[in-house]
């Protein structure tokens, strides 16, 4: 490594750059890749300066952000509209040009993976896969007492 090179990262052009990077889903092995590091590097850099840290931070919360409220909005349905253009002669000029002929509202119904997805992190107790010790037996004794309620029939 460059001695002083964190320092040209560290301009706002280049910290501008590497949010980017962040932003569009890079790792920081691939960063520091692209930027002509070792991962160990970038590492030692995002202790050591906060404002490489900051950047790459604040490029992954944007793009996380936004698949965040992508995954809400496919689990829960949304409605959009489906716009349909298409070439007709405008009698004002005499030229053809597109023109909307079309507009139907449409409803894209609730993604079901994407809502088993939501639960499964956001409500573990109600909604995971794993079954504790504590749950097994608790329904058992569910079950026992339920084998009662049969008998006493």
């Amino acid at each position: 490594m460059a001695t002083g090179k964190y320092k040209t990262w560290q301009m706002p052009d280049n910290l501008t750059l590497l949010r980017g990077f962040a932003r569009n889903g890079y790792t920081d092995e691939e960063i520091a890749k692209k930027i002509g590091i070792s991962r160990s590097t970038l590492s030692d850099w995002k202790v050591k300066y906060s404002d490489i840290a900051d950047a790459l931070k604040k490029g992954k919360e944007v793009i996380d952000d936004e698949i965040e409220e992508t995954l809400i909005k496919s689990a829960m349905g949304y409605s959009y509209e489906e716009v349909t253009k298409e070439m007709q002669l405008n009698p004002e000029t005499g030229c053809y040009e597109l023109a909307v002929t079309k507009v139907v509202t449409k409803h894209q119904t609730p993604n079901v993976t994407a809502l088993i997805f939501w639960l499964k992190n956001r409500r573990r107790e109600s909604w995971r896969d794993k079954i504790s010790k504590e749950d097994l037996q608790s329904q058992n004794i569910l079950l026992t007492l339920g084998d009662i309620d049969d008998e006493t029939e």
